[in-house]
């Protein structure tokens, strides 16, 4: 397959993915006391995961929201094929893509990352790569994977511990999936990743202090960018394999 048209495909799968999340965004987007939604403002219940986020009997879809989260995912698969090639990790990344977008718009929207989402972010990722290494023509090390994401996690743990009103324990458990990903490339591809989503949170910050629309204490929701940090990091990582 060219490579013209293994971008394509991966842009399809994307907008077909992305198309499927907005009601798993809305009902993950609940108040702190609740895990998800169950109902939508009308009362109605909100029944299954996958598709246009209204409970079909008052709610009415935002078309918006749902163009942003397929736009994102299809352009995220697309530069992930066009980085990957067709080495069998690309089939990994493309899964994982969807989860990724979905967690920024969650996080984005309410300040916080699921458990349902991270915890078997994590296990999924490291159980696939798992797989690929079996394979031929594969370019990572799943043992730094594991270690990436050890290291990733531990790292967040403790700047948790240090100051767990600037950083939620949702951060920690994302960066167990993401340093995965990461370690896959290797140690440099991990520290390059961890560095872009403090650089990317910290030109954030600025902007909003800047626009006076946030004070230097205010907090972010850091998982976009821990996220947006990660991609930038696996992409290069995998154009240099």
């Amino acid at each position: 397959m060219s490579m013209g048209a293994l971008v394509l495909v991966a842009a399809l799968w994307g907008v077909v993915a992305g198309a499927l999340l907005p009601r798993a965004a809305y009902r993950f987007a609940a108040p702190d006391e609740e895990p998800w939604r169950e109902r939508c403002p009308g009362g109605h219940p909100i029944r299954g995961w996958l598709g246009r986020a209204r409970c079909g009997e008052c709610a009415q879809p935002s078309y918006q929201a749902a163009a942003a989260l397929t736009t994102a995912t299809a352009l995220t698969c697309a530069a992930l094929a066009a980085a990957t090639g067709t080495r069998p990790e690309l089939a990994v990344w493309l899964l994982l893509a969807p989860v990724w977008v979905l967690l920024a718009a969650v996080d984005l929207r309410v300040r916080r990352l699921p458990d349902p989402l991270t915890l078997p972010l994590a296990a999924a990722g490291l159980a696939l790569l798992g797989l690929v290494a079996l394979l031929p023509e594969h370019a990572g090390h799943w043992p730094t994977a594991l270690y990436g994401a050890l290291a990733l996690g531990g790292g967040y743990y403790v700047l948790w511990l240090i100051n767990p009103a600037g950083m939620g324990f949702g951060d920690v458990k994302l960066a167990l999936g993401m340093g995965a990903v990461l370690g896959w490339y290797g140690w440099p591809t991990v520290l390059l990743g961890t560095f872009a989503g403090f650089l990317l949170g910290a030109l954030y910050g600025g902007a909003l202090v800047v626009a006076r629309r946030a004070g230097r204490k205010t907090a972010i929701p850091f998982g976009p960018f821990l996220i947006a940090g990660a991609f930038a990091g696996l992409l290069i990582g995998a154009y240099a394999a």
